[in-house]
């Protein structure tokens, strides 16, 4: 019996409460978190100020949606390998909590709804950016990289980079070269950050046969790799100065903040080369803080007059 047939055989009632819980995990809330925390920072800096609240909201439900039915679609197509993994053997679709059909119904109503709601609220660029990103994130990655090659998280995580061009062009209705630029650090970014998990959880992407780096590669290889993809993030944040002529509070954020990640990049190589024990979830947690304080100064460095 397959994980399909399981799933559905094991769909019962459940209380609401219950359901509306494994409604939303199927939405990855924690990832959606940072997803939005590239989007509204932008949103201050394509207006030069605080933009319009409403704009903000509204781009960030549409947002919230478009993000939360790209995860529910990743879910339902990697059921079978999230059955064979730890980190993933609780998710709802596993656990039959939810049934595929549901999810699959689940799935497209979001990317409709957002679709609809983006169009009717902002402009139709946004909307397309947003189908884009749900587009990169199921097809692109889910069903042709991730199973496929050591490198599904770098072109995959494209649709992660769609936020920050999404609330760009919320704004303008266009997308301009410090949004571009922006895309670009959160692409550099996303092998750094990632990257590192897949060392943590080498054994559970072994046994599903999925080829992240962390399996193809030992850890000394993987760390040089988390090396150069910071460091190419660091110099890509500073890119932002000039194209966009950002202040104090952003400069110094981003020598700051990215030299730091750079240092804990370092370090896990160090670990690595020297046959101790790596810590890679040092560097996946250095890397969530890293791009959240650099994105908290890209809205602030608009508000301030230095």
């Amino acid at each position: 019996m397959d994980i399909s047939t399981m799933s559905e055989a094991t769909a019962v009632k459940r209380p609401i409460g219950q359901t509306i819980k494994a409604y939303v995990s199927l939405t990855k809330p924690r990832v959606l978190e940072l997803l939005l925390v590239s989007t509204v920072p932008v949103m201050f800096l394509a207006e030069g100020g605080m933009p319009n609240l409403w704009l903000v909201l509204a781009t960030v439900f549409g947002g919230s949606m478009s993000a939360g039915s790209a995860a529910s679609f990743n879910m339902y197509l990697d059921r079978d390998m999230d059955a064979q993994m730890h980190r993933t053997e609780k998710r709802p679709l596993v656990t039959g909590e939810i049934s595929p059909r549901a999810a699959l119904i689940f799935s497209w109503t979001l990317a409709i709804a957002s679709t609809v709601w983006l169009l009717a609220t902002t402009n139709w660029l946004t909307a397309t950016l947003s189908v884009a990103a749900i587009f990169f994130y199921v097809v692109i990655y889910t069903m042709i990289l991730k199973r496929r090659t050591e490198q599904n998280i770098i072109w995959g995580g494209i649709a992660g980079c769609f936020p920050v061009v999404i609330g760009w062009s919320a704004v303008t209705g266009d997308v301009a070269w410090p949004a571009i630029v922006l895309f670009a650090l959160v692409f550099l970014w996303t092998p750094a950050h990632y990257w590192p998990l897949s060392m943590k959880y080498r054994d559970d992407y072994e046994g599903a046969d999925v080829p992240m780096l962390g399996v193809t590669r030992n850890a000394s290889q993987v760390g040089l790799q988390v090396i150069l993809y910071a460091w190419a993030t660091l110099a890509c944040s500073l890119l932002l100065i000039p194209v966009a002529d950002m202040g104090l509070v952003y400069s110094v954020s981003a020598v700051v903040f990215g030299g730091w990640f750079v240092y804990e990049s370092h370090r896990l190589y160090s670990q690595a080369v020297r046959g101790t024990n790596p810590r890679p979830m040092r560097v996946f947690h250095a890397s969530i803080t890293y791009l959240t304080l650099i994105f908290v100064a890209v809205a602030v460095d608009p508000l301030l007059p230095f």
